[in-house]
C-alpha cells in the first residue's frame, strides 16, 4: 500500500518486545492531527461512552468504534456488533487514514496482509486506566493488535502470557504505536492511570486507536 504521508523517518526507533510483539516509536507523529481530526469526525456519529464491564464496573476509559465491527461490554458480556447498540446504526467506516496507518505498521511488525475489521478508540483523561487483561474476544488468534497512541503521553503496561508474569513500563509519546500478534497475541497489556496534563493536538485527553482482525 502507498503511503498516504511521508513521515519523518529520523524521529523513529524501532523496539522489539518480544517475538511477534514491536514498539515503534514515532511511527504515526507526522500523520497524528489526520487522525485525530477522523477521531472528531467519527465521534460525531458514534459518540464516546463509558461502557459496563459484566460484573457492573463502569470503565474510566471513554470508547467508541469505526469499522464493519465495533467492540461493547454491558452486563451480559463482552463482544463485537455491527451496529451501534446506541444509535441502532452500524459504526463509522473506518478512515483511509486509519486503515494506511494500521497496514503500514503490522508490515513494519513483521504482519503481512493486515486487514483490520474493526478499531476500538480510547479516550483517556486524567485518572483514566486500563487494567492488565488480554484480548480474547477475536476470533482471528495470529493477527495483530495495533495500538496508536495520540495526544498526552501514557505508560504501558506490557505482562506476559500469565498475569503473574512481570510487568515492564513502557513510556508512549503521540506517535507511537505497539503491535503484538503472532505469539505474543495473548500477552497481558494495560495502561497505568493517566497523568493530568496538556497536549496541543487533544488538550486534556489521550486518544487510542485499537486496529483488531476479528474474523
Amino acid at each position: 500500500m502507498t503511503p498516504l504521508f511521508d513521515s519523518d523517518s529520523s524521529q523513529r526507533s524501532e523496539e522489539q518486545l518480544e517475538e511477534g510483539a514491536m514498539l515503534l516509536r514515532g511511527f504515526a507523529a507526522a500523520e497524528a492531527p489526520v487522525l485525530i481530526d477522523e477521531v472528531a469526525r467519527i465521534a460525531s456519529a458514534a459518540a464516546f461512552r463509558h461502557m459496563v464491564t459484566p460484573s457492573g464496573y463502569t470503565m474510566s476509559v471513554a470508547m467508541t468504534n469505526c469499522g464493519r465491527l465495533g467492540w461493547v461490554s454491558d452486563r451480559t458480556g463482552y463482544r463485537y456488533t455491527s451496529v451501534d447498540p446506541d444509535t441502532g446504526a452500524p459504526w463509522p467506516a473506518m478512515p483511509a487514514a486509519f486503515i494506511d496507518i494500521a497496514v503500514r505498521a503490522a508490515a513494519e511488525a513483521g504482519f503481512a496482509n493486515y486487514d483490520p475489521d474493526a478499531c476500538l478508540i480510547n479516550r483517556y483523561i486524567a485518572g483514566a486506566k486500563l487494567s492488565l487483561h488480554q484480548d480474547r474476544d477475536e476470533k482471528d488468534a495470529w493477527a495483530p493488535i495495533v495500538s496508536v497512541s495520540l495526544g498526552l503521553p501514557a505508560v504501558f503496561l506490557w505482562g506476559g502470557k500469565r498475569r503473574s508474569d512481570p510487568v515492564r513500563r513502557l513510556h508512549l509519546e503521540s506517535g507511537d504505536i505497539v503491535v503484538w500478534g503472532g505469539p505474543a497475541r495473548f500477552f497481558y497489556h494495560g495502561v497505568a492511570p493517566l497523568k493530568d496534563g496538556q497536549h496541543p493536538l487533544t488538550g486534556s485527553a489521550r486518544i487510542n486507536l485499537t486496529f483488531r482482525k476479528v474474523f
